[in-house]
């Protein structure tokens, strides 16, 4: 995986303004690792996140501004993050499946990826969309040798294997714990880091066009040519324009 230049990043960009936010997650890893969107989308759910997390830190550096509103009185937090505080170290790297005996119950247990989520996206009954992501990570199901359905399964072995799928996979679910100053409230806050780098991607990519108009107006330069100048001499062009 490599980092994206400018011109590959704009060209994902505009390609993604029509797209859900889970694919165009997928669209920038693709584009930065030369696969295919299939390919990149079997990644489990924390290999993903952990991707973008390293994509977004090669674009625009170590550094993370994010704002908050307190569930108790609404005041409004920001935050400066580091990359490095949300990466989380994963005993080893999900396999494609490992056993799971619970209660009696046997069975084959995965992290879910990409092309799991895309399939439950359409549901909006969440306890629907919950059974069907189950149904999907979840198999060679059985007791004492005979097959079981997956909506057969009791709460406690559900709940086993959900929480050994999270052990497995645990970039898949970043945890942000927050304090508001004004009322003393403490709560914990999921962060995704998906939604987050596609909103910086969009600001930059507004800015970097205009920049490329106004040097391509003052100029006459392509707009190649000036996506690939450095942020120095861009900005350096743009003074002398203004000054």
């Amino acid at each position: 995986m490599h980092a994206l230049t400018a011109p590959e990043m704009l060209e994902v960009w505009e390609r993604g303004l029509a797209e859900p936010p889970l694919r165009r997650s997928l669209m920038l890893l693709s584009a930065a690792a030369g696969e295919p969107m299939e390919v990149v989308a079997r990644l489990s759910a924390g290999q993903r996140d952990a991707r973008l997390l390293n994509l977004r830190e090669w674009a625009f550096g170590p550094q993370l501004a994010a704002v908050a509103s307190c569930l108790r009185c609404g005041e409004r937090l920001e935050m400066d993050l580091r990359v490095s505080d949300l990466r989380v170290e994963a005993e080893a790297e999900p396999s494609e499946s490992w056993p799971l005996e619970v209660a009696g119950y046997e069975l084959r247990c995965r992290a879910p990826n990409s092309l799991d989520l895309l399939a439950i996206a359409g549901w909006r009954d969440r306890a629907e969309a919950r059974r069907r992501l189950l149904e999907r990570c979840l198999s060679d199901v059985a007791r004492e040798g005979a097959p079981v359905a997956v909506d057969q399964l009791p709460d406690e072995v559900i709940a086993a294997a959900v929480e050994r799928i999270a052990q497995a996979d645990p970039q898949a679910d970043m945890r942000l714990a927050l304090s508001c100053p004004q009322c003393g409230h403490h709560w914990q806050s999921g962060f995704d880091i998906g939604p987050f780098f596609w909103s910086e991607i969009h600001v930059w990519a507004q800015r970097i066009l205009r920049e490329v108009h106004t040097l391509a107006s003052a100029y006459g330069w392509r707009e190649m040519d000036i996506l690939t100048m450095s942020p120095w001499r861009r900005q350096f062009y743009l003074s002398c324009i203004g000054g």
